[in-house]
């Protein structure tokens, strides 16, 4: 075994003390050595450096809801040598900031207001007497809360949703449908629903599920801040129904009698619901008022009533004969 390891060993050092190779370790060593004293050198000058400080809002109420994002990272820019700088960053790392909501909620009008005083005051005990704040961001924190007042508010969808050719969309469907919003009283007058952020979908023709984000409302809180969408779509079929026809206006003591009595519908639905459509969700009238002010042989015809889920809802016949009977 010792005569295996002296076979390698051998060798092994008489390459590495080589005159080639010991040039290239005496080279190796004043780099290290170079790069030592440059290291030194640099953390000796005084330079400036960026460190994210976490905000922490304490003694908050059990009344009371924050409704708006505060900030919860300051920025803190400080001018120091360079071995202080490394410290913060090992030996000695940055504490949170922490502030009494007490302290800035004193005037109880619903907003809470921290200056950069406070914040340059809330930093400077956490560094070195040689340290100096160079720059705070964001340079002042605002935020807002309520004692509880809230109101549940129907969410409503922004974007552009277009499905697929010969599809269409039958229903959007939100989870959940409602959402909770804690906000100022002249806020929650005001409001009426909440808005998805921009959403666009298209060339879809099946069942489509997103999450999404609501839109932000200054001094507000929504609970959740995000809903799922379910967008559903069917195949457009066009189809007709017999609807029959309705006298309107007439004279007391006289009748309108048409020739057709019944006219057809014609209308593009979903394949799904196309047996639900029943004929009875149509109206189609004869206005009696319009008989001496237009073509007196024909009566002309309006289409008053048409289902929701329908489009494109059509007569077949715009004009029919009639007859008036005493």
């Amino acid at each position: 075994m010792k005569e295996q390891f002296l076979r390698i060993y051998r060798p092994l050092r008489d390459f590495l003390f080589s005159i080639v190779n010991r040039e290239f370790l005496i080279f190796l060593f004043f780099l290290a050595l170079s790069t030592v004293f440059w290291l030194l050198t640099t953390l000796n000058d005084t330079s400036e450096q960026e460190y994210k400080i976490p905000i922490t809002l304490t003694n908050v109420p059990r009344d009371v809801v924050i409704t708006s994002d505060m900030d919860d990272t300051l920025r803190v820019t400080i001018r120091d040598k360079g071995f202080t700088l490394a410290a913060y960053l090992s030996g000695r790392p940055l504490k949170p900031v922490v502030l009494d909501f007490q302290n800035y909620c004193k005037q109880d009008n619903g907003r809470g207001h921290v200056a950069l005083a406070d914040l340059q005051r809330a930093i400077l005990p956490n560094l070195y007497g040689s340290s100096k704040i160079v720059s705070i961001k964001p340079e002042r924190i605002d935020f807002y809360y309520n004692h509880g007042q809230w109101e549940k508010v129907p969410v409503r969808l922004v974007g552009d949703i277009t499905p697929a050719k010969s599809y269409y969309l039958t229903r959007t469907r939100f989870s959940p449908s409602n959402v909770v919003v804690y906000a100022d009283k002249n806020i929650l007058d005001t409001l009426k629903s909440v808005y998805t952020e921009p959403v666009t979908v298209t060339n879809f023709s099946d069942t489509v599920v997103k999450t999404v984000k609501l839109q932000r409302i200054k001094g507000a809180k929504i609970v959740p801040a995000q809903v799922r969408i379910t967008l559903c779509t069917d195949v457009l079929t066009e189809e007709s129904v017999e609807v029959p026809i309705h006298a309107e206006n007439m004279p007391e003591g006289k009748t309108l009698r048409t020739f057709p009595p019944r006219v057809k519908v014609r209308f593009v639905t979903g394949a799904s619901v196309y047996r639900q459509i029943k004929p009875g969700q149509f109206r189609v009238e004869a206005d009696f008022n319009d008989l001496s002010t237009n073509n007196p042989e024909k009566c002309t015809l309006h289409l008053r009533k048409v289902p929701a889920n329908v489009r494109d809802a059509r007569l077949e016949l715009s004009e029919v004969d009639y007859l008036i009977e005493q």
